[in-house]
C-alpha cells in the first residue's frame, strides 16, 4: 500500500467499525467517488493510515487537498466536501 492518490478521496476503514460503515454509507449516498482501503484485507495499510493521522482510530478519510479527518461526523464530512466543491 502506497500513499493515497492526490486526486481522489481515500478512506481507510474496516467492516467491523461502526463509524467506518456510517462514513462509507454517507459517501455512497452522496455519490462521491472514493477509494476504500479495507484494513482487514490489507493490514499493512493500517501503518499508512497511522502515518497520515498520527492515530490508530478509524476511519481515516484523506481528501484531494491532502487534509484528512479521523472518525469524522457526517457534518464534518459534508462540510469538507462542500469546501472542496464536491457536493
Amino acid at each position: 500500500m502506497t500513499s493515497p492518490a492526490s486526486d481522489t478521496i481515500t478512506m481507510f476503514g474496516a467492516a467491523w467499525c461502526g463509524d467506518c460503515r456510517r462514513t462509507k454509507k454517507q459517501l455512497d449516498e452522496l455519490g462521491i467517488e472514493y477509494t476504500y482501503i479495507d484494513l482487514v484485507a490489507e493490514p499493512a495499510a493500517a501503518d499508512v493510515a497511522k502515518e497520515i493521522s498520527g492515530r490508530t482510530n478509524i476511519p481515516v478519510v484523506v481528501y484531494p487537498d491532502a487534509s484528512h479527518h479521523v472518525e469524522p461526523s457526517n457534518a464534518d464530512v459534508e462540510a469538507k466536501l462542500r469546501e472542496l466543491s464536491l457536493i
